[in-house]
């Protein structure tokens, strides 16, 4: 009995639905539109938005180097666009 690996293929849609989000592309995008720029004193995890289990989850996934990480980062820069 091995220990069970998670190998499942994270995409940004994955990445909204882990964050309990609707997962389209439309919604994706309407909740960029409607919560960018994010101020660049303010991290990702700690913006107004997240409940506390969405901003845990955002921490970890960078704090812990996770599989999310580089979603996160999408993420992170295109919420902060102009």
């Amino acid at each position: 009995m091995g220990i069970q690996m998670d190998t499942s293929l994270h995409t940004f849609q994955t990445l909204f639905c882990q964050l309990g989000l609707a997962d389209d592309q439309e919604q994706i995008n309407v909740f960029i539109e409607l919560h960018k720029p994010l101020p660049s004193d303010i991290t990702l995890s700690k913006a107004y938005f997240w409940n506390e289990a969405q901003a845990a989850f955002l921490a970890e996934a960078i704090e812990d180097d996770s599989d999310w990480c580089a979603l996160v980062d999408k993420l992170d820069c295109l919420l902060r666009e102009n």
